[in-house]
């Protein structure tokens, strides 16, 4: 199973760097040259890329990889988003830490223990988590706190919400 490490912002410059949004909480081991990472471009398809040079810049990384020798190359991973296999994610130490696809699946209940509906996707926004929750085919997005969301049993395959009146709504 893959998971999302980063995207591709931009092409940035003439010989094919990347700006990339880090979606990892070790980016100095995902983003390490010599390390490779699947990209999943905006058609579908993959790709491997092996890592060259990474440096810092503002919230961002500038990355080049050996597949992409120029800006038009760049240009063509733009939105590309970067996978890394789940196999190789070191365990998390702490018990209020998860990985996105150990959320992604979860059956989503009411402290009651009532069926709310299934956890699609974690979405990073400048705000916070948010769980995209499918709820019969709708989707709710519930922020990611432990006021709101006050169990998470990976074991048991179930968030637990305890959402304020109307969230759901």
């Amino acid at each position: 199973m893959d998971v999302v490490v980063g995207r591709v912002a931009k092409a940035h410059g003439i010989r094919g760097e990347l700006a990339v949004d880090v979606r990892t909480d070790s980016p100095e081991q995902r983003f390490a040259p010599g390390a490779v990472v699947a990209a999943r471009l905006r058609d579908g398809s993959s790709r491997p890329l092996t890592l060259a040079t990474i440096r810092a810049h503002g919230e961002r990384l500038l990355v080049t990889f050996d597949e992409v020798p120029d800006r038009t190359a760049a240009e063509s991973l733009r939105g590309a988003l970067l996978l890394a296999d789940t196999d190789a994610l070191p365990p998390t130490d702490d018990p209020d830490e998860f990985y996105d696809h150990e959320l992604e699946g979860l059956s989503a209940v009411l402290t009651d223990g009532s069926a709310v509906g299934v956890v699609r996707e974690i979405v990073h926004s400048a705000a916070g988590e948010l769980l995209a929750i499918d709820m019969s085919g709708r989707e709710v997005l519930v922020p990611f706190v432990r006021e709101i969301v006050p169990e998470v049993d990976i074991a048991g395959r179930r968030v637990v919400l305890d959402p304020p009146e109307g969230l759901l709504d």
